[in-house]
């Protein structure tokens, strides 16, 4: 069992930054990757970004330059940084841990509002 705390979600006008955090607790020795979803109203939920335990990161082509993404393991915690935010950007964010077996676990999720 894997379980996700997000933070750092909240209201932010058009260019402006926010930071989420996403904290792991539980089987963490037994996480592969984790990443970071979002799902707007009447949309897909959809990858934002991933990184591996090894520290291979990937990207929606729609965040890219933008966004990044990391991790502090001796927090057991991941990141999203998130800049030049757009009106498009808003969501609810989704922290998720791809485990070696089983799995997947997910957030509660954390509402991200980008005003224009």
């Amino acid at each position: 069992q894997v379980q996700l705390v997000e933070s750092g979600g909240g209201l932010v006008q058009a260019g402006g930054s926010l930071r989420l955090s996403c904290a792991a607790s539980g089987s963490i020795f037994s996480i592969n990757a984790m990443g970071w979803y979002r799902q707007a109203p009447g949309k897909q939920r959809e990858l934002v970004a991933a990184i591996t335990s090894g520290g291979s990161t990937n990207y929606a082509d729609s965040v890219k330059g933008r966004f990044t993404i990391s991790r502090d393991n001796a927090k057991n915690t991941v990141y999203l940084q998130m800049n030049s935010l757009k009106p498009e950007d808003t969501a609810v964010y989704y922290c998720n841990a791809d485990l070696y077996i089983g799995g997947p676990y997910w957030g509660q999720g954390t509402q991200v509002t980008v005003s224009s």
